[in-house]
């Protein structure tokens, strides 16, 4: 009986540790992390979008899985004021990102392919990149990302897992391997920040994962601006 009883305490820890699903956040740690985040992104869209890349997050130590799952967060919380939103906010801009020279154009219009998500998705050929890979029609649908939780969440995770930007890396690759976050801020957008282009929007991105990494109690590690 009396061992019935620890192997019931001992699953309850690992319930509210986070532990039960294999993530390096717990449901509570992300709600410290984001406190006035929209609705619309839930912990809940967010774990079960870990299976379109079952690497994010789960290569290395702890540490390392921990220092990813932050640089993640703080980026995608800088392109969307702390996920507080789920589309851009200058509408006028949306006509902008219709690249018509493309063989499969615009289908869904040329204002619909505008920033959406936690990574703020963004651009025709982008959509259709993401969406071939994700296996979803987001040329022609692009709205998607906005209305499901997990699909958002795997927009992010395509960018982070596979694109490199104007890194040399992925952003997936340079935490793992060791190139420090700066090298994720320089894969999502180093032409515009990087190398002293915007060192104020860099310091902003740097203190957000300092913040989310102390949440996590692991040390930021080296190399953090680009």
């Amino acid at each position: 009986m009396r061992f019935a009883v620890v192997l019931l305490l001992l699953a309850a820890t690992l319930v509210s540790c986070g532990s039960d699903n294999g993530f390096a956040v717990s449901e509570k740690q992300f709600g410290r992390m984001f406190p006035h985040r929209d609705r619309f992104y839930t912990y809940e869209g967010l774990t079960a979008a870990l299976a379109a890349y079952p690497a994010f997050a789960k290569i290395g130590d702890e540490t390392v899985r921990k220092q990813e799952v932050a640089a993640f967060l703080a980026n995608v919380s800088h392109e969307t004021g702390g996920l507080a939103e789920v589309v851009e906010q200058d509408t006028a801009n949306y006509a902008h990102y219709c690249d018509a020279t493309k063989p499969y154009g615009c289908p869904a219009g040329p204002a619909a392919y505008y920033g959406r998500g936690p990574i703020q998705l963004s651009w025709n050929f982008n959509y259709k990149a993401a969406g071939d890979a994700l296996g979803l029609d987001l040329l022609h649908d692009p709205a998607l990302v906005q209305k499901d939780p997990a699909v958002a969440w795997k927009t992010g995770l395509w960018y982070w897992d596979t694109q490199h930007g104007q890194g040399k890396t992925p952003a997936h690759e340079a935490m793992v391997g060791g190139s420090g976050f700066g090298a994720t801020v320089r894969s999502i957008n180093g032409d515009l920040e990087c190398d002293g282009k915007n060192a104020a929007q860099v310091q902003s991105r740097v203190a957000e994962y300092r913040r989310l990494t102390k949440i996590l109690d692991v040390p930021a590690g080296a190399n953090l601006t680009c």
